[in-house]
């Protein structure tokens, strides 16, 4: 089915939905009301971008350096990034086949479990809420470069900027993330320049630096397998994000085309910028670099390797474009929450207030929700704000860790959904066939049995440090509470027969024993509801498109599509 057609246009999002649906109606036509869709590909691609090349690279590798050294950010770095790009096409497939608001969430609900899919929605979309505090923290801290003033009223006037970007239309937020983009994107081609350059010579000091640094006391590897293990979170923080292309399905133009293209090429270029970004940021800044990461500071390596060149206009220039990709990835946070919190009440997983948007498709009372829980960022006013943005940037990179956990699942049942009820494999509209069978369950074993219980807890345990303990895990048992409440809430009773709508399994005095799970049965999950189907209106841009690349400037267009 295609969202917003006809056959709902004069229903408003309920309470109970069909099991296996996801929500619907995204627009109600009638009143205007609901979600639109208003991102083109081009955006898309930038806001992919723009949610990832933020302030986990651009501050996140200086804390990373510090605390495991150079060979522990490379190699913490790769490992994540191939997790998350095969994360990524898994995504990629459900997303296509089904482009709704709520994205993987609203996925682990129709494929695992409706409770599960209740205790990861609120997770992330607190992940989001606190990532606009983590930015807006972060914007303190690169003010810190220019002045020691009251950063905090930066903070204050970057957040009331934000939700207004937010509440006007979802069109001004993808013009403003794809410039903001495409300037962050531009400044790390440039870094990249920079780096080879003073690496080999071209530094205040004129000396060749090569691998000097991997060789100093404590590198490569500083603090040892714990410094090796805190990399890891710092990295989840830095490639959050990525998973949020999902989010956008829902308001994205011709998702069936756009969506494909957008997983295909978007992560080969953040993969590309991150890995060589952090190579030379090891090259060319020692881990032991003064004010590099402690607790009432942090320092941008970014920052740092311009200003080897021996131009403080260049240093301002670089943390001139930080601040901005702090904005950007603050504006984007605020983005994937509200409309985390919209799709949770759309299926009746949260208050129905947040259901209500404006003409202009924005849900204004879920926006407000979100951006209010920003407001910890003011907490750095007492604690500092290089410890606050520690803990924050901790939080925020499990929570990501959580979500890619959550795709593995939800894809991992999807697919055996698919098999088990005889459907093609060509039926899908966009499938990842190198990642079949083994896709989903490396991306479940290693974030589960590797990363969050085994790796990254080390730091914390030796030495033991409570706080960032509680940082590092509080979200895990929360998670599960979460999930037993609303099961044992919303559960149903096997002596009543269940209902034909009833994603949640809830019905007045429909109740089963309490020891009973909802996990969704995938032989009779329905996969053809939801189904995204194109139109006329889709077909216009790609036979646009087509006409272009079947001219005599052909290759031109080509390179301008590849570009933007």
């Amino acid at each position: 089915m295609k969202a917003g057609s006809d056959d709902h246009k004069d229903d408003g999002p309920t309470d109970e939905l069909p099991v296996g649906s996801l929500p619907e109606p995204l627009v109600d036509r009638k009143n205007n009301s609901g979600l639109h869709r208003g991102l083109s590909a081009r955006q898309v691609q930038m806001i992919a971008i723009a949610g990832t090349i933020g302030t986990g690279l651009f501050l996140g590798t200086g804390r990373s350096l510090a605390h495991g050294g150079p060979a522990s950010i490379l190699i913490c770095y790769a490992i994540i990034g191939f997790i998350v790009y095969i994360t990524l096409l898994l995504l990629g497939e459900m997303a296509t086949q089904y482009p709704v608001a709520g994205s993987f969430n609203a996925y682990a609900t129709r494929f695992v479990s409706p409770s599960y899919g209740f205790a990861l929605s609120w997770n992330y979309w607190f992940n989001d809420a606190v990532s606009v505090a983590s930015d807006l923290t972060a914007a303190q801290l690169v003010l810190q470069f220019w002045t020691p003033w009251h950063s905090w009223v930066i903070s204050l006037l970057f957040w009331v900027f934000l939700v207004g970007v937010n509440a006007t239309h979802v069109k001004a937020y993808g013009e403003m993330e794809y410039w903001l983009a495409s300037l962050k994107v531009a400044t790390i081609i440039i870094f990249i320049i920079i780096g080879i350059l003073v690496n080999v010579g071209v530094n205040h000091q004129h000396h060749y630096i090569g691998g000097h640094n991997w060789h100093i006391p404590g590198a490569p590897f500083v603090g040892g397998f714990g410094g090796f293990a805190n990399v890891f979170v710092t990295a989840s923080f830095a490639y959050g994000g990525t998973e949020s292309l999902g989010i956008t399905a829902g308001e994205t133009e011709n998702p069936s085309k756009n969506m494909p293209r957008v997983v295909k090429l978007v992560f080969w270029r953040i993969l590309f910028f991150y890995i060589l970004s952090v190579l030379f940021i090891g090259l060319n800044v020692p881990w032991d670099y003064p004010n590099l990461s402690n607790k009432t500071t942090t320092t941008s390596p970014f920052t740092i390797v311009f200003q080897e060149i021996g131009s403080t206009a260049a240093a301002s220039f670089m943390n001139t474009v930080i601040l901005t990709s702090v904005l950007s990835a603050g504006n984007h946070a605020l983005y994937a929450g509200t409309r985390v919190l919209y799709g949770l009440s759309v299926i009746g997983q949260g208050p129905r207030l947040f259901v209500w948007t404006t003409r202009a498709g924005v849900p204004l009372p879920a926006l407000l929700a979100t951006a209010s829980i920003s407001l910890l960022c003011f907490g750095s006013s007492f604690i500092g704000s290089g410890q606050l943005w520690g803990w924050l940037q901790n939080i925020v990179g499990v929570s990501n860790q959580i979500a890619w956990l959550s795709i593995g699942l939800a894809s991992w049942r999807f697919r055996k959904a698919w098999v088990r009820q005889g459907r093609r494999l060509d039926e899908l509209k966009f499938r990842a066939a190198w990642t079949w069978p083994w896709g989903p369950m490396f991306v479940v074993s290693d974030l589960c049995a590797f990363l969050l219980f085994l790796i990254q807890g080390w730091s914390s345990f030796s030495p033991f440090t409570a706080v960032d303990f509680v940082s590092l895990y509080i979200e895990i048992p929360v998670m599960i509470l979460m999930y037993i409440a609303w099961m044992l809430i919303r559960r149903p009773d096997p002596n009543i027969p269940a209902p034909a709508s009833s994603l949640s399994s809830a019905s007045p005095g429909w109740r089963r024993e309490w020891w009973k799970s909802d996990l969704v049965d995938v032989n009779t999950v329905d996969l053809t509801r939801d189904e995204y189907t194109e139109d006329h209106v889709d077909s216009v841009g790609d036979d646009k498109r087509d006409k272009r690349y079947q001219g005599k400037t052909r290759w031109l267009w080509r390179v301008y599509y590849w570009v933007v």
